[in-house]
């Protein structure tokens, strides 16, 4: 299979798309988030995840990427400044929107890369629900947070991995991605938290290894919520640990794990695609 001149649809030319397409019939959406990560990040790191990682993988599997989107599902952090957010169900109708154009044209594998880790998956996995069952066409999503963790947790220092909020492998990632806007000197240890009541003690994880997280829930917080629960800087974990090789590594990791669920994805079978452009 040939390569593209650019992993990038938008870069391409349409005679140029009508030919890969003879060839290859997958294309990857990149999705994240405008949102604050901490006084030290800057507000595109979610974005920067789907990306980065996006590009990576389509450069080692000879794949093609969508335009990114820049916003996501982002409520909890309206209560910090320059944090914007679509509503659930619009980001849900504008995947859809994506996935069915895109399918119109005769891309008939549609895997949307997160970025804005977890928070995006709800709208997104009914959208690649409501692919599938209108359209017939192999739809998925890979979350930056989810594709490569075991890899990642190893490349790190903190004990729960580093993937807090603005932690330590958001913040290798940006000073490795985006180094010219990050303030390491604003990145500090958070202060102690509460400590939890000692019983019962319910975590916030889609984590089903009982040996890997206990009993959990799910439950909403607003942004008011999550501004007192991050002060004063809207983060959670450690950055001090972070450097950029580590965020090379990272990125690395996550492309080769995605260029690998790829190939998976082009392998499923598929049976008659039915497609009509959102008009």
């Amino acid at each position: 299979m040939a390569t593209p001149r650019t992993c990038w649809l938008h870069e391409l030319r349409w005679p140029e798309i009508e030919a890969h397409l003879q060839e290859d019939d997958l294309v990857l959406v990149p999705i994240g988030a405008t949102e604050q990560h901490g006084r030290h990040l800057p507000l595109l790191v979610d974005t920067g995840w789907a990306i980065a990682m996006a590009e990576g993988a389509a450069r080692l599997a000879g794949a093609v990427v969508a335009p990114p989107l820049h916003y996501g599902w982002s409520p909890h952090h309206m209560g910090y400044p320059g944090s914007v957010t679509l509503r659930a169900d619009t980001l849900r109708q504008v995947a859809v929107d994506v996935g069915e154009s895109l399918i119109h044209h005769g891309f008939r594998r549609i895997l949307f890369v997160n970025g804005n880790r977890i928070a995006n998956l709800p709208p997104l996995e009914i959208a690649i629900v409501e692919l599938k069952n209108r359209t017939g066409a192999w739809a998925g999503i890979a979350d930056a947070g989810l594709i490569a963790k075991v890899e990642v947790a190893a490349m790190t220092e903190a004990a729960d991995g580093g993937l807090d909020h603005a932690a330590e492998v958001e913040t290798s990632f940006a000073l490795h991605w985006a180094g010219d806007h990050v303030d390491m000197a604003a990145a500090k240890a958070p202060p102690p938290r509460n400590a939890p009541p000692a019983h019962p003690r319910f975590d916030w994880t889609i984590e089903l290894d009982p040996r890997l997280a206990g009993n959990s829930v799910s439950y909403a917080t607003s942004a008011i919520e999550h501004r007192q629960a991050t002060a004063p800087d809207g983060t959670h974990g450690d950055a001090t640990a972070a450097t950029a090789e580590k965020g090379r590594r990272i990125v690395a990791a996550l492309s080769a794990n995605l260029a690998l669920f790829i190939e998976q994805a082009r392998r499923a079978p598929l049976g008659a695609v039915r497609a009509q452009a959102p008009y």
